[in-house]
């Protein structure tokens, strides 16, 4: 099986999206099945994807299609140029690692996507008008279109059934995040840390991130000594429409020289932030999946999060869950405070999340889409030469 996963997005740094295309090839490189996985990016994604590829064999292939950075220009590689280039390469299935814009009558194979999450009907707020519009138009428009929809969670699939026609669930399936234990070498940022404590975030500077929320909250905690006076928070992950926002909260409570604000980081620098930090915190109104809860776990790390599904989904009995309705400063504070002080527990086990599982449900689900496109081709040939 030849697999084509597309991934060009604005971004040149690591993001949930990119990692998640990293971790499914993995995931597909364990099987026999598998002849090659391409991973297609833009130019600019080049080097963490080459990064990314330092662990994989060689049947994992990097290529970087020419498009121009714009939203119209991403959109209309996807809708123009994929189906070729799907042709060229041979594609068994093309995977699309996010909702994209999807000429579906002119690729020769089966298209599936992955549905992370419902974020432009959900929270429009973090895509603001009207550019949630057309967010909206292109999310329903691939739904439609692919042959297959792989939900993150069921909490995602939920939302999927409340938003959009009851049709397309009969093509969905829920096929989690592949989530691995962090291995290999660590490296610490250069980002002025030295022995001191830290809580972590990550997350993209976006309204369901809550953000501003946790730069309060840390505040009290210091402003009541309820944590160890030296206490940092390290808030890891790409700028976005809350970035100002974020930077008004850290600059009102004088926390500048103790917060910082960082992206970019490798996998290496991504485990030492993991492996050194006294807590993970995920205060999320909204969340398709919950990655960084799951590594966390993994991690062995103290797991504070929101009390919402596709938290629960994960982290049901391992993590500190606030409920944010109410006094949510108050509640995240408290929790971070009791997480803080009991011992960091051993690292979960999440064999669900693996790479073994999920590349055994890839399998599955592209084998069904072949066979059902085999089925489907004939029928349409006949349908034409009918009407002919």
């Amino acid at each position: 099986m030849n697999v084509l996963i597309a991934v060009p997005s604005c971004s040149a740094e690591m993001s949930g999206v990119q990692r998640h295309a990293f971790n499914v090839a993995r995931s597909l490189l364990r099987r026999k099945e598998i002849q090659a996985v391409h991973l297609v990016v833009a130019p600019w994604q080049r080097g963490i994807a080459e990064d990314a590829a330092r662990d994989m064999d060689g049947r994992f292939m990097v290529r970087a299609a020419e498009m121009s950075n714009s939203s119209m220009g991403r959109n209309a590689w996807y809708y123009r140029r994929l189906p070729v280039l799907a042709g060229k390469l041979g594609a068994s299935v093309v995977h699309l690692a996010y909702p994209v814009p999807v000429n579906r009558h002119v690729f020769g194979c089966p298209v599936m996507v992955t549905l992370h999450d419902m974020y432009p009907y959900e929270i429009p707020e973090n895509f603001r008008f009207p550019k949630v519009l057309a967010n909206r138009m292109i999310l329903r428009q691939c739904l439609c279109a692919v042959d297959g929809i792989a939900c993150v969670s069921e909490t995602t699939r939920r939302r999927m059934r409340e938003y959009l026609p009851a049709r397309l669930d009969a093509k969905t399936v829920c096929i989690p995040n592949c989530v691995a234990p962090m291995s290999g070498p660590m490296r610490p940022m250069a980002a002025g840390f030295r022995n001191e404590p830290f809580l972590l975030c990550v997350a993209q500077h976006r309204r369901n991130k809550n953000i501003p929320l946790l730069v309060r909250s840390f505040a009290r905690l210091l402003r009541e000594r309820k944590v160890d006076a030296r206490m940092r928070l390290l808030v890891v992950g790409i700028s976005g429409p809350e970035t100002e926002w974020i930077r008004r909260e850290v600059s009102e409570h004088g926390l500048k020289e103790r917060v910082s604000l960082l992206s970019g980081l490798s996998e290496a620098e991504l485990h030492w932030c993991y492996a050194r930090c006294d807590a993970v915190v995920a205060p999320s109104s909204t969340e398709g999946f919950g990655l960084p809860v799951a590594e966390g776990m993994l991690a062995g790390c103290r797991v504070v999060c929101s009390e919402i599904g596709a938290h629960r989904e994960i982290g049901a009995g391992h993590c500190y869950f606030v409920d944010l309705h109410g006094d949510a400063e108050t509640a995240l504070a408290t929790a971070i405070a009791l997480a803080l002080d009991t011992a960091r527990p051993e690292p979960a086990s999440l064999p669900q999340l693996s790479a073994g599982a999920i590349g055994a449900q890839y399998i599955q689900l592209y084998q069904k889409l072949v066979e059902t496109r085999a089925v489907e081709i004939p029928r349409r040939f006949r349908a034409v030469e009918h009407e002919a």
